[in-house]
């Protein structure tokens, strides 16, 4: 397990009794009601199907991710010089992107576990919410959370996986590379190009 296309396959919402828990106000409640809602979605990812576990993730990951941080972050420099128009697009297609990618890799359940260790203070009034999921019979993934305060809140603005590997860093070298060969265009085509794989099941690893 580890978006510009707004589907319109994507149009069948969470069974009826599918919810997830109050409103988070501290950093490790963001990342606990978004674990839930993975662990849920998981659980009933044959009823859903990709269309489902779409409808039914996106307002949690809205609720939890910066993503217009994020995908500012993650073209680097490169933000600077693109007009209004690009940068509407591009955050909408890494929109629609992040959501399919969790909608695409989530889609099973065979007793996984999100254990949360703890939140402590990082860099830039970031809050750094560090985690754990095991896998059956698999190996333990440590996977950190960094946050940051928006709008009375906090949302996440990046991942570490074992700890140190950025997935914002991994991101802003591979679209900044694409985008200095061929252009913000190529980037904004092969976001949507991913969108369609995972909504056609064709998952390839990133």
């Amino acid at each position: 397990m580890t978006g510009l296309l707004v589907m319109a396959s994507v149009a069948s919402g969470p069974p009826s009794g599918w919810a997830i828990g109050p409103a988070p106000s501290s950093p490790i409640q963001v990342v606990e009601r978004l674990h839930e809602a993975l662990i849920t979605t998981m659980k009933s990812s044959d009823e859903l199907g990709y269309a489902g576990r779409y409808a039914a993730l996106e307002p949690v990951l809205a609720d939890s991710f910066d993503a217009g941080f994020m995908s500012q972050k993650s073209v680097g420099r490169h933000w600077k010089v693109l007009d209004d128009s690009a940068r509407r697009r591009l955050m909408s297609a890494f929109w629609t992107y992040t959501v399919a990618n969790y909608a695409g890799r989530f889609d099973g359940y065979t007793g996984e576990e999100f254990v949360s260790l703890g939140e402590e203070e990082s860099s830039h009034g970031t809050r750094l919410v560090r985690t754990r999921l095991r896998v059956p019979e698999g190996e333990v993934v440590e996977l950190d959370y960094r946050l940051r305060p928006v709008d009375g809140g906090w949302k996440v603005i990046d991942m570490y996986l074992d700890g140190t590997v950025s997935e914002l860093a991994l991101r802003r070298s591979q679209y900044s590379s694409l985008i200095r060969r061929e252009g913000v265009e190529a980037l904004i085509a092969a976001l949507e190009a991913k969108v369609r794989d995972f909504a056609a099941g064709e998952v390839s690893s990133d």
